[in-house]
């Protein structure tokens, strides 16, 4: 027997026993005749004694870092107590050992803080995933998942496996492929998501299905994206919106109480698309803190009076004027205000300067517009933003879609500046009533929004008929959004044949295309199909979310790095000939 215990299991209650552990050696410290040996596993940290007996074998075999032993020996109450961690109160006085394999020594600390930079720890992932860190990652990815399947399981879902080698259908990411040897000069694709295939379980009769499924897209990385990342997709037959919505509150609800203990007692918040572009200037709003974004001027049309009759051409030019009021900035200094249009003048941001105004305690402004803007103007302005005294007024003018997300980069900035934006806090929220289209400039056409089989709100099926006025349709869409992060969306269906073919018509393909590429989809539904939808969630994002961290990668085993490699085994790589000519390529 390797071990009768763990090394993270031996408490009070233990003392006296006779005990035998394994595990990798975390530290060791000589303190004359006696050696002490912290032994690390997965589940913790025992302290080990060596006594003088024993230090002339070390001394002859030394332990170093990492090193794998069997210890056996006699559990103690230890003197000096460490309250830090489980085992802390006991030691164990070590009678017999023997080194299982030596190591290496690391290439950066295995601890909590490590020395390691982001490429060395993922060449070595295997020796990173041993901090306590990640493992920590690793365990609450488990938990969630174990959380996920045991709701689902308890509202009648059944998790059923879809395809992994599929036909490339390329709307919107590009799709991996892979080279068929049997069917030379021809290529399956990796799915971007099993879409397809859950309507066709819905379809079967499956009514209520899902899978925690790896799914791939071959798009530009960074911290929160990977090229095949993890979903929790689901799909439920006769539903309206209100089902899925309140379904799936329900299993955010349930993953959180059970795996952070935290009970999300009221309703997730309603956000239509619309509001949160004007109040945020984004799609997936953080509402933990308010500073709202005023609309001065959009579209060309003027909101706040003080803007008309001005002699200020930036605002007088712009099509949009946006403002946001920050409270207990208005003491920011000359320098912190330099500072702020440096950062609005970055390249990621794109604006020439940022406007502010100091709503000062004594009720009086001070702004960098004095010139233009007396006092009563600049009242106006903070009347019409909400300011009060000791707030700052931010001010971006520009075009609109570019000065929009400057603004909501801003709000964020000062969130953070602020510490309004706490990982420890959780504010859900459901973002619905999205546009059904939206139109790219650049190919000079109609876009799905979400994808092609997202339905349009019942009541204006009707306008599908008339192109001049797709830009009016909502899609029966939603998006969970959490402290400012997108983690999940879904819509409810397409299920008839008929208004499948609109739509893939208003984007642009023709009746050969659409047959071609999803006849067997609209075949489907010629037998029978059911009102169904649903929805998918960013598994990996909600464990980052739930870990307290922004990036996805330390809450997957074995991520690649910003450039879709993996380091560590050095992929993708070249293929020999042999395999090449196989494939015939």
């Amino acid at each position: 027997m390797y071990r009768t215990h763990n090394c993270g299991e031996l408490r009070e209650n233990h003392i006296g026993s006779a005990v035998t552990l394994a595990g990798w050696v975390q530290t060791v410290r000589k303190f004359g005749s006696i050696t002490f040996v912290d032994l690390r596993d997965r589940y913790g940290i025992t302290q080990l004694v060596f006594s003088e007996q024993l230090n002339g074998l070390l001394d002859a075999s030394p332990l170093g870092r990492e090193f794998v032993i069997q210890v056996k020996g006699t559990v103690l109450e230890r003197s000096n107590k460490n309250a830090k961690i489980p085992t802390g109160n006991i030691e164990i006085s070590v009678a017999e050992f023997s080194i299982m394999n030596s190591a290496k020594t690391p290439p950066f600390t295995i601890e909590e803080d490590t020395d390691g930079g982001d490429e060395l720890r993922m060449k070595y992932r295997y020796l990173d995933l041993r901090r306590p860190t990640l493992k920590r990652n690793m365990e609450l990815r488990y938990k969630v998942n174990r959380s996920v399947r045991n709701y689902l399981d308890g509202q009648g879902f059944w998790d059923i496996e879809t395809p992994f080698l599929i036909r490339s259908t390329p709307e919107g990411a590009r799709d991996f492929v892979v080279p068929s040897r049997m069917n030379e000069g021809q290529f399956y694709a990796l799915p971007q998501s099993p879409q397809t295939f859950k309507q066709l379980l819905m379809v079967s009769g499956y009514d209520r299905y899902y899978q925690i499924v790896k799914c791939f897209r071959d798009e530009d990385l960074r911290a929160d994206r990977q090229p095949e990342f993890t979903q929790i997709d689901c799909e439920m037959c006769f539903v309206e919106q209100e089902d899925i919505l309140n379904t799936f509150e329900g299993l955010f609800k349930h993953v959180f109480n059970d795996v952070k203990g935290i009970e999300l007692t009221e309703a997730f918040p309603r956000m239509t698309f619309a509001d949160a572009m004007w109040q945020y200037g984004n799609d997936k709003p953080d509402i933990r803190f308010e500073m709202k974004i005023q609309n001065a001027k959009a579209t060309g049309q003027v909101f706040c009076k003080a803007l008309e009759g001005s002699d200020f051409k930036v605002f007088n030019e712009a099509e949009s004027v946006l403002m946001i009021a920050v409270p207990g900035c208005w003491e920011y200094t000359r320098k912190q205000l330099d500072e702020l249009t440096e950062w609005v003048k970055r390249p990621q941001i794109g604006m020439s300067g940022v406007v502010n105004i100091k709503c000062n305690i004594d009720g009086t402004f001070k702004s960098s517009v004095d010139k233009f803007f007396n006092e009563e103007k600049l009242k106006d302005i903070a009347d019409f933003c909400g300011a009060k005294a000791g707030t700052l007024i931010l001010i971006l003018a520009g075009a609109e879609t570019r000065t929009r997300k400057a603004m909501s980069e801003l709000r964020l900035e000062m969130g953070n500046r602020l510490g309004l934006r706490n990982p420890a806090i959780y504010r859900p929220l459901w973002v619905i009533d999205f546009p059904l289209f939206e139109y790219d400039e650049e190919s000079n056409r109609w876009m799905a929004r979400h994808h092609p089989f997202t339905s349009p709100k019942p009541e204006q099926i009707p306008l599908m008929d008339d192109m001049s006025r797709y830009g009016e349709i909502n899609a029966n869409a939603y998006d969970m959004v959490l402290n400012g992060t997108e983690i999940g969306g879904g819509s409810i269906r397409i299920f008839q044949r008929d208004l499948q073919e609109k739509m893939f018509a208003a984007l642009g393909m023709s009746k050969e295309e659409a047959q071609d590429k999803f006849g067997f989809l609209m075949g489907a539904f010629e037998y029978g199909a059911p009102p169904h939808g649903g929805l998918a969630l960013g598994f990996d994002r909600l464990c980052a979310l739930l870990g307290g961290q922004e990036s996805i990668r330390d809450f997957i085993a074995f991520p690649k790095n910003n450039a879709g490699r993996d380091v560590m085994l050095d992929a993708p790589s070249d293929i020999d000939a042999g395999q090449k000519k196989e494939l015939g390529l």
